[in-house]
């Protein structure tokens, strides 16, 4: 590392934590040694590195993938520490991730100490125990380079990284390991104080166990429990008994321990702290949750039936589950003074367990951490609640909760007596600002190389509007075209507002950018507003829509100006054309791209199928002929393949060669306007190409393929109709193989094809299914 640079990572530990971390480290492209011990009793001649070796064959399996790609799975070598402990000394990060024992990992140190470079950063992936007790008695050469790097499970999709530096830890080695955190590995970075816990556990397991004791007092229902921890908190709907199960029931006790353990006595954790026989009960007979034979929830397969059940907290027997009693949150809605007050058990639960964590929260500052704006990423990034406390504790008013608190004889923290009547978060001259410890406000800094789309609207106003999309100046002559719908889906209006951006880009822009901050860059077109046409017989919007698309989606691939996709989350069917039509994509590494239209019994119609066909028609992609093509098109299209990384869209050359991937979200919007304005010189637009298709002999194959997966019931009599559609397009119906296609002609099949394809009942149920559920019809 003597430029700095971090380019290899060993990981020792190979368990689930362990290999998680060394497969995100090789996700970011960058070579990591795992290590772990050799299995006691091994053989002479037997694989002395078989508990690394069989970690990594697990992650190849493991769903949700915690690898990108199977290139990411390359980077990853086995090896055991008493044979390979000296390699460490060819790595500039040495991450220790073994069990949670000090005197096992004092020992590691030691050994670690021996073996590393001098310059290399060594960090303990520990969630309990303190770092001054880790590096208590090691010499100073590894406390200078010592600190405490804390991943969050899974660590490919968790972006909450905790960062405890302690009292003799070097700042610079503290800030090489996170600034490769942050840009290569995707993380977030928050940085805790040595305290127990750090943060977002210290916080998250008070609301949990918060949660399951006043559930059980009070006789509440699991399922009402979950959901008014919830949606009005902003919080997933699994709440605090489902999130358990995920976790594991088997943990509770054991993190409870160690968390009580090292809490000073007066800690209000204490008083939530209690024996619950229940749990143990569940765990003794293997009900730990979702790794076990299920938990507070569980899934009831007997008679070959799938019912869900709960659990009783009274009785400890199974039911099936019930729908929650919504009433009082329905009352509430948003306003959680409204909840809080709200008579009855739901309302009491409510305020027991969030009121109590809004002010355990209010106490962390400056315990835990220096400001309250770490308090809240940690809550956001590390459980995923949209808000964090003191954002709530903003919707709620401090000096309400001080008032409810006091009139309960409870404790209040100093931060909210300070606070009055004041909020924690407010806008001043477009910049969003905290209060601090000392009375003031201070603006919310972000990283150097972040631009956020949400600071920009503080800021500035739009400089197009309409109901589903706006358009935004990011500075430095580049646009950036937002959709605002509802899970970004594309209708009239997105076409439309894209329509008046591309005209005025070209009037007075260098570049476009196509980006949001939603969770997803767009699910596609709104299948509501299709079904809604559809069952009014409203023919002719269908088809206009389709024309509007196709028109629109051509004007943004042949503009004067270049145009950088930058998806993140999913990327589907009409979302993923926009990227099909850009010059450029800066991708976020979670991006879940694909056309998916046969899912619901269309074809792709806004130039997927033409876009995916010259792509994969390009020499070197695939064999020589008019055949290979669109077979690949046909064979991902029709079976709806989504990519499950942005290194699977390059695979599947959505992502072209050329294109980049960006591994922290909040990059995202920097890295494409960089990306943008490297292609503004010189640009011009691409040029038309024409497209040999096979003609009726390649249909023919085609649907062969089709009737194959019919006969083995792995498609449906529709999934045929539509297979048939697709192949017309493919193919190029009756079209002549030794005549190229010219793009419009591939255009006008899309069009006629979706058309008819609209018109079946077989595609307006799937329609209509996949509005109900989210899932598409198979049968």
């Amino acid at each position: 590392m003597t430029n700095g640079k971090i380019e290899k990572v060993a990981v020792i530990g190979a368990g689930v934590m362990g290999a998680g971390i060394a497969a995100q480290i090789a996700n970011a492209g960058v070579p990591v040694l795992l290590l772990d011990i050799v299995p006691p009793g091994t053989a002479e001649g037997s694989d002395r590195s078989a508990i690394a070796r069989t970690a990594i064959e697990r992650l190849k399996k493991t769903d949700p993938a915690p690898l990108m790609s199977e290139k990411a799975a390359r980077l990853i070598e086995p090896g055991n520490i008493d044979d390979d402990l000296a390699r460490i000394g060819e790595c500039d990060w040495i991450v220790e991730a073994v069990i949670e024992r000090l005197d096992i990992k004092q020992a590691l140190y030691a050994k670690i100490e021996a073996a590393r470079r001098p310059d290399a950063a060594v960090s303990s992936n520990t969630s309990t125990i303190p770092l001054h007790d880790l590096v208590a008695g090691l010499p100073e050469t590894f406390r200078l380079n010592f600190l405490i790097t804390h991943f969050f499970n899974p660590p490919r999709y968790m972006r909450l990284l905790e960062v405890v530096a302690g009292a003799d830890t070097d700042p610079a080695q503290a800030a090489r390991v996170s600034r490769f955190a942050d840009e290569r590995l995707g993380k977030s970075i928050v940085r805790c104080k040595d305290s127990p816990g750090f943060i977002a556990n210290r916080l998250g397991v008070y609301w949990i166990q918060a949660g399951v004791v006043e559930a059980i007092d009070l006789g509440l229902a699991i399922e009402d429990a979950d959901a008014a921890m919830g949606r009005p908190f902003g919080i997933p709907k699994t709440g605090v008994f489902g999130l358990a199960d995920l976790v594991g029931l088997d943990l509770m006790p054991h993190i409870n321990a160690s968390l009580a353990k090292s809490l000073p006595p007066a800690d209000a954790f204490h008083a939530l702290n209690r024996d619950l026989p229940l749990i143990g009960r569940m765990i003794e007979e293997g009900y730990t949750g979702r790794k076990g034979k299920g938990g507070f929830y569980r899934l009831n397969t007997a008679n070959g039936g799938r019912v869900k059940e709960s659990i009783d907290l009274a009785t400890g027997a199974y039911r099936p589950s019930a729908r929650a009693d919504t009433e009082t949150l329905k009352e509430a809605g948003r306003d959680l003074r409204a909840l809080f007050n709200a008579p009855g058990p739901v309302g009491e639960y409510a305020w027991r367990v969030m009121g109590r964590t809004l002010a355990y929260a209010a106490g962390l500052v400056p315990e835990a951490a220096d400001d309250i704006v770490a308090i809240d990423d940690a809550m956001r990034l590390g459980y995923n609640w949209k808000e964090g406390p003191f954002a709530l504790i903003d919707r709620v008013g401090a000096a309400w909760l001080v008032e409810r608190l006091k009139a309960e004889g409870a404790t209040v923290p100093p931060l909210l007596e300070q606070i009055g009547d004041r909020k924690f978060y407010r806008v001043e001259n477009g910049r969003l600002q905290f209060f601090g410890l000392d009375g003031d406000y201070h603006d919310v800094v972000r990283p150097e190389g972040v631009i956020l789309l949400e600071d920009i609207r503080r800021r500035s106003q739009p400089v197009l509007k309409n109901g589903a999309a706006s358009l935004w100046d990011i500075g430095d002559g580049v646009a950036c075209f937002e959709i605002t719908t509802r899970g970004n889906s594309l209708d009239d209006q997105v076409l439309d507002a894209l329509d008046r951006t591309i005209k005025l880009v070209a009037r007075g822009y260098k570049a476009l950018v196509i980006y949001n901050e939603g969770r997803h860059f767009s699910v596609g077109a709104n299948l509501g507003l299709a079904l809604f046409a559809a069952n009014i017989a409203a023919w002719g919007e269908i088809e206009k829509l389709v024309a509007t698309g196709q028109k629109v989606y051509g004007a943004l691939k042949h503009a004067p100006f270049p145009v950088v996709g930058a998806p993140s989350g999913m990327a589907l069917g009409g979302g993923c054309e926009l990227l099909l039509h850009s010059d450029a994509v800066q991708a976020h590494a979670e991006t879940y791209a694909g056309l998916v239209e046969c899912g619901v019994g269309l074809v792709p119609a806004w130039g997927g199928c033409k876009e995916l066909l010259v792509r994969w028609s390009a020499p070197g992609k695939l064999p020589h002929g008019p055949m290979p093509a669109p077979a690949k098109v046909f064979e991902m299209v029709s079976t709806a393949t989504v990519s499950k990384s942005a290194a699977e869209a390059r695979d599947m050359l959505i992502l072209r060669e050329g294109d980049r991937v960006t591994m922290n979200r909040d990059r995202l919007l920097a890295d494409a306007k960089a990306r943008a304005l490297e292609l503004v010189e010189g640009y011009t637009p691409p040029e038309r190409v024409e497209i040999v298709l096979p003609g009726p002999s390649g249909k023919l194959a085609m649907m062969m393929a089709a009737q194959g997966f019919h006969k083995r019931g792995i498609a449906t009599d529709h999934d045929l109709v539509v297979a048939d559609g697709l192949a017309d397009v493919l193919s190029g119906s009756d079209a002549d193989p030794t005549v190229p296609a010219a793009e419009k002609d591939v255009l006008r099949l899309e069009r006629e094809t979706f058309m008819r394809l609209a018109r079946t009942p077989g595609t307006l149920a799937r329609i209509e299914h996949m509005l109900l559920t989210g899932k598409p019809l198979r049968n």
